[in-house]
């Protein structure tokens, strides 16, 4: 049994005429009447009664009728969704963001999708590289965007760079440390708030503060929210480590300023999209991607 076949049930079904229900599928009357044929002799049932010229479905003819209805109506929506889908208007996208680029790139893509594709679902999930990495690896998303300077390259996985963004330390504007010069000891006096940070670069904090190496230095509060760690900056004396793109629109505005701190670290985030290397990629993962690249883009002609 093959949906051509459903097809000629139904044509006959609405005709009940074997002549006028062969146009109707565009097939000559003799092969016609082998389909419906064939498919009495597949089923073993007596699907159409014949009676003083008359053609009426049996009583297992309409079962099969009313199945074949159903059928075929989803088998259409299916290959409409198919289509739909193929030009990225319908489906679900699920994409992950690390904290910088979801402070500084994320909103305009999101409204892009939005805008271009109002019938997909879309789901981000937020955090660092290493819990996107593994949403990733579990295909529970498509692709994120993030730092990537900790993640090993791998022939499973595709990194395609988009751009840097360098940071510094950042204070309310009035705090005790917003004018002058200034060593990192005097600035985690005040507590720093920021991302969650590899173990490596926190060793490397440790000994700038003279900490011992097997002790690793505790920040006032870590977080993978950007624009939560930029608001804790404005209304407390807790210092913010954050990326310049991020604390544009505080540092514009005057609430926030960048400190002078001589022996801070440079601060770098190397932002980045990843997939997975022998995945095919949705048509709406492949816009959301494009939209980010033109975000960038955009960036850095204005920035």
């Amino acid at each position: 049994m093959n949906l051509n076949q459903l097809e000629h049930l139904l044509a006959l079904d609405d005709t009940r005429h074997f002549a006028k229900a062969a146009n109707k599928v565009h097939l000559s009357q003799p092969a016609f009447s082998r389909s419906i044929q064939a498919l009495e002799k597949q089923t073993g049932l007596v699907l159409f009664e014949r009676k003083g010229g008359e053609i009426r479905p049996s009583r297992a003819g309409q079962f099969l009728i009313e199945r074949a209805r159903a059928l075929l109506l989803e088998s259409r929506s299916l290959q409409r969704d198919l289509h739909l889908f193929q030009r990225g208007e319908v489906g679900d996208l699920a994409f992950g963001v690390g904290p910088f680029p979801c402070a500084t790139l994320a909103g305009h893509a999101i409204q892009a999708i939005r805008q271009l594709y109002p019938e997909v679902s879309i789901r981000t999930e937020t955090g660092n590289q290493t819990s996107l990495l593994s949403l990733l690896l579990k295909e529970d998303i498509e692709f994120f965007v993030a730092d990537t300077r900790e993640i090993t390259e791998a022939p499973y996985l595709t990194i395609e760079t988009l751009m840097r963004q360098y940071g510094h330390l950042y204070a309310r504007t009035g705090h005790p440390l917003a004018k002058g010069t200034h060593r990192l000891e005097a600035a985690w006096s005040y507590g720093i708030a920021t991302v969650k940070l590899p173990d490596a670069l926190k060793i490397q904090l440790g000994k700038l503060l003279g900490h011992d190496d097997r002790k690793l230095p505790r920040f006032a509060l870590e977080c993978d929210d950007a624009n939560l760690l930029h608001k804790v900056a404005l209304q407390t004396d807790t210092l913010v480590a954050s990326t310049d793109l991020a604390a544009q629109p505080w540092l514009e505005s005057g609430e926030l300023v960048t400190l002078n701190v001589t022996d801070f670290p440079k601060l770098f985030a190397n932002v980045s999209i990843v997939s997975l290397s022998n995945r095919t990629l949705s048509p709406v993962a492949r816009h959301a991607m494009e939209q980010f690249r033109d975000q960038q883009i955009q960036i850095g002609r204005n920035y």
